[in-house]
C-alpha cells in the first residue's frame, strides 16, 4: 500500500514533534497496536504494566511511568475499537525541568497498517515503525542509452537516483569507400555489441537483486534502444521486467527526466505522475489563462476563503503549522488539496514562486 504526499507530510510532522522529547530515564511510553488487534487486551496489558512499574526503584521514574500509563489508558478508553490500520500511542512527562510534571499523550492511526505489537519505556519515543512507513520501497529501473552513452537509474517515489554510467568506444561514421568502409563498419558494429553487453551487465548488477523492482523502462534516441533490448544483451529475468521502450531526444541526466515525462502512461498510478501532471496543468493555465490561477500566500488564502479554489497546491517546504488550518478551509468548500514534493522540477518551481498556489474554479 502506497502512502500519499499528504499522508507522508502529516506523518513526518507528527514524528518530528515527538522526536524533540527526551526522557531523563526510561520513562517515555510507546505502544503500537496492530491492525485488527483487540483493544481490550492492550488496555489489560497496560494496566498490568502499571502494577509492575511500582517496583521501579527510582521514585521519579516510577511516578512518571505510572502517570504516563494512566494518561494513555484514559486516552485508549475513548476508542470503541481498534482503528482500521491499527494505532500508535505515545505518552510521557515532557516538562523541561526535573521535578515538574507535564504529562501528554499522542495517538495516530497510521496511513498504512501497523504490523507490529509493541510496548516499550525508553528515554526516547519508539518512532522507527512510523519512519519505515515513510520510506518508499517499490521502485522502477530506468535505462537511457544510444550508441555512445548509457545511464542507469532508479525511480523511487518521486526521486530519480542515478546508479551507473557508461560510454562506448564506437567510432564515428567515416566517408571511406570500398573495403575500408566495410571493415570500418564491422569495427563499429563490434564496438556497439561490446557496449550493449557492458550495459546489460550493468543492469544485471544494479537491478537483478532488487525485490521491490516493479518494472524497467528503456529509452533513447533512434533505433539503438531496440537493438539493445532485442539482442542477447539482457538477462531473461530482467528482460521480462521491461514494461516500456520510449523514443527520446536526449541521453544522460536530461534523458532520464524526459523518460519520466514520456512514461506517464505506464506510470499513471504512481504519485510522481499525478504530481507532475497537476503542476503542469497549473503552469499551462498560468500561461494561457492567468486569471484562472493564483500563487503566493496572501493571494491564495484570499481566494481559498472566497471558495473559488478548485485545487490547492502546497509545497512540502511550506510552513507545516499553517497547513491544518488551510486544509480545514479547503474541506469547507470542497477544495482538493495536494501536497507537492520538491523532488520533481515542477515541485521546485512551486517552491520558488512562494510555496503555495491554486487552480481556480473560475476567473477572478
Amino acid at each position: 500500500m502506497a502512502i500519499t504526499s499528504a499522508e507522508k507530510f502529516h506523518l513526518k510532522k507528527f514524528v518530528r514533534e515527538l522526536e524533540q522529547y527526551k526522557g531523563r530515564h526510561t520513562e517515555l511510553v510507546s505502544v503500537y497496536v496492530p491492525q485488527g488487534y483487540d483493544l481490550n487486551k492492550i488496555i489489560n496489558h497496560l494496566s498490568q504494566e502499571q502494577g509492575t512499574a511500582t517496583n521501579i526503584k527510582s521514585k521519579g521514574t516510577r511516578d512518571n511511568v505510572i502517570a504516563s500509563l494512566e494518561k494513555m489508558l484514559q486516552h485508549l478508553r475513548l476508542f470503541k475499537a481498534t482503528p482500521k490500520n491499527g494505532l500508535a500511542l505515545f505518552s510521557g512527562n515532557i516538562a523541561e525541568r526535573e521535578g515538574q510534571q507535564d504529562y501528554e499523550v499522542w495517538s495516530i492511526e497510521p496511513p498504512i497498517p501497523v504490523n507490529v505489537r509493541l510496548y516499550r519505556c525508553d528515554k526516547e519515543f519508539v518512532l522507527e515503525p512510523l519512519k519505515e512507513m515513510m520510506e518508499v520501497k517499490e521502485c522502477y529501473g530506468l535505462v537511457v542509452m544510444d550508441r555512445r552513452d548509457g545511464i542507469i537509474a532508479l525511480l523511487k517515489g518521486k526521486s530519480i537516483i542515478p546508479l551507473a554510467k557508461a560510454s562506448s568506444n564506437v567510432p564515428g561514421k567515416t566517408k571511406a569507400g570500398g573495403q575500408s568502409a566495410h571493415r570500418y563498419e564491422r569495427i563499429r558494429e563490434g564496438a556497439a555489441k561490446d557496449f550493449y553487453r557492458k550495459l546489460g551487465e550493468m543492469m544485471k548488477k544494479e537491478f537483478l537483486e532488487l525485490t521491490e523492482l516493479k518494472g524497467i523502462i528503456v529509452g533513447g534516441p533512434g533505433p539503438t534502444k531496440y537493438e539493445f533490448v532485442d539482442g542477447n544483451n539482457i538477462t531473461d529475468l530482467l528482460k521480462r521486467k521491461i514494461i516500456a521502450i520510449k523514443d527520446l531526444s536526449y541521453t544522460e541526466e536530461f534523458g532520464l527526466q524526459e523518460l519520466l515525462e514520456k512514461s506517464a502512461d505506464v506510470l499513471a498510478n504512481e504519485e510522481v505522475t499525478e504530481e507532475k501532471q497537476i503542476m503542469q496543468k497549473f503552469f499551462e493555465t498560468l500561461s494561457k489563462k492567468p486569471r484562472m490561477v493564483s500563487y503566493g500566500e496572501k493571494e491564495v488564502i484570499e481566494n481559498l476563503n472566497m471558495g473559488v479554489v478548485d485545487v490547492l497546491l502546497i509545497s512540502e517546504d511550506f510552513d507545516e503549522n499553517k497547513v491544518p488550518e488551510l486544509e480545514e478551509i479547503a474541506l469547507k468548500y470542497g477544495t482538493n488539496v495536494k501536497i507537492i514534493s520538491t523532488e520533481t522540477r515542477e515541485g521546485v518551481q512551486l517552491r520558488d514562486i512562494g510555496k503555495i498556489a491554486a487552480i481556480l474554479r473560475y476567473e477572478v
